[in-house]
């Protein structure tokens, strides 16, 4: 039987790639004409998607065994009332006053000491020495002056319960072969608590689908790089989790008494928003945009513990604000009489070739100031896309003044001074048992032997709360 013709010659394979007659392909089937090409390597169109950062660089993390983490921080030294009211005539040479502050149990006026008294209205003053001090039953404290002036009381008293006047104390003065004072003075500390709430999450993979490897090439948000097979997931949940481990220390707020959180069983934790809101500064008009809005800034640091270095972390808009001020105060003096210059930006040498640094990281208006953008006020899916409308509304903070360093406070549970970072992270743990953070793995699969679930199953687990110390040296920006 002859030799039959088909299937004829072969393609003739071509030593280029040089489409030709001879090595052109027309019979596709569906089976390579649909075939898709697929790239190992998974883009990252988002960039970092951590949030986490804040506490990193501004607080430190310590172990905790107890169930509340309790400090004192020091109270003033001197005292000032500005809730005084007096009964007294005006030109009297002696005057009743009575202190109407609010949380006043005990008073630091002394008999023999001398004292400065101002109208809160008109900002007249006097100074007297006081004679005599009494607490009414029931009632708040007294005490009798005369006054050094031989005009006497500059204006009359309107009533012994009214806030007329502010009273502090300057020194004291007693006569020749007396006794001396009489009573002490106690340190004034204040007391502040806090305790550690627990947050968990997990993840779960069936045993089924660790069946089906499949390899992905990834960068991740904490600088590894390689590949990961269906621990993928695994991986964002733990990143995700860092976060919250976070975020919660700067969101989180006590639950109020009967309130549905506090029925559920749920206490909260005292956060870092929520901390300097309480007895902290709040800036309410949202962005400082001028230099007589950081003046204010200043003359209430002033006023607090005065801390030589201060970090702002804002967002993109109080950023920007910032960055606009110090500009226009480059481009020309502000001094009267001073020669009025061009933007120079830092340098002296600018050039129409170089490009211009319109961002500034920092600056000092009585205090260093350093700018840092926060980014968790920036993402939109936290607090940097909550809606367009709430870019300026009433509680929408753009940003935090934070001051640097370390403050000493009596540790209760040490039961001595101790030097802490202004923010810093307590986290329960013992010899035999750490929850900064843990991490375990459950199931039956992966290598877990501990159920009779088909599954593998990553636990997270932290319990933790943060502790802001001096939250009067803090300012919170916000709107309202």
């Amino acid at each position: 039987m002859p030799l039959l013709n088909t299937p004829t010659f072969a393609l003739q394979p071509a030593a280029e790639r040089v489409a030709l007659s001879t090595n052109y392909i027309t019979n596709f089937d569906f089976l390579n004409q649909y075939l898709p090409d697929t790239y190992e390597k998974e883009f990252e169109r988002y960039g970092n998607r951590t949030i986490a950062s804040f506490l990193r660089m501004v607080g430190a993390e310590m172990p905790s065994n107890s169930d509340q983490i309790k400090w004192a921080e020091q109270g003033r030294l001197h005292i000032k009332y500005t809730s005084v009211g007096s009964a007294a005539l005006v030109n009297a040479n002696t005057a009743v006053f009575q202190i109407n502050d609010a949380g006043v149990t005990s008073t630091a006026i002394r008999e023999g000491q001398t004292v400065f008294i101002q109208v809160n209205a008109t900002g007249q003053f006097n100074k007297a020495i006081v004679t005599a001090v009494s607490s009414p039953t029931g009632g708040p404290y007294q005490f009798t002056v005369a006054f050094y002036q031989s005009t006497g009381l500059v204006v009359a008293g309107t009533g012994l319960g009214n806030a007329q006047y502010t009273v502090f104390i300057y020194g004291s003065e007693f006569r020749k072969g007396t006794t001396g004072m009489v009573g002490s003075l106690e340190a004034e500390d204040v007391i502040f608590s806090n305790k550690p709430i627990i947050l968990k999450d997990r993840y779960a993979v069936s045993g089924s689908d660790m069946a089906q490897i499949g390899w992905v090439e990834v960068t991740t948000e904490n600088g590894a790089t390689g590949y990961l097979w269906y621990l993928k997931s695994e991986h964002e949940t733990r990143l995700r989790f860092e976060d919250y481990m976070e975020t919660a220390m700067i969101e989180a707020v006590p639950a109020g008494a009967g309130s549905g959180a506090a029925t559920a069983g749920a206490l909260g934790s005292e956060g870092v928003f929520f901390a300097v809101e309480s007895r902290g500064n709040v800036w309410g008009a949202g962005i400082p945009t001028s230099l007589a809005d950081w003046d204010s800034i200043v003359q209430r640091l002033d006023k607090q513990g005065a801390i030589e270095e201060n970090v702002v972390f804002c967002n993109r808009d109080l950023s920007f604000a910032i960055d606009g001020m110090l500009a226009g105060l480059n481009g020309a003096s502000t001094i009267v009489g001073a020669p009025s210059y061009g933007a120079s930006y830092g340098l002296f040498d600018n050039d129409v070739t170089m490009a211009l640094n319109l961002g500034f990281s920092g600056f000092r208006r009585g205090y260093d100031f350093y700018k840092s953008d926060w980014k968790y006020l920036n993402d939109p899916t936290m607090r940097g896309g909550l809606s367009a409308a709430a870019a300026t509304a009433t509680g929408t903070i753009t940003g935090l003044l934070v001051p640097a360093g370390s403050t000493s406070v009596y540790d209760q549970i040490m039961g001595k001074n101790a030097k802490r970072p202004f923010l810093h992270v307590r986290y329960r743990a013992t010899e035999t048992e750490d929850r900064r953070y843990k991490t375990w793995i459950t199931g039956s699969a992966g290598g877990a032997q501990t159920s009779d679930l088909d599954a593998m199953e990553v636990n997270f687990l932290s319990e933790r709360c943060v502790c802001t110390l001096g939250a009067n040296n803090f300012v919170l920006f916000r709107f309202g």
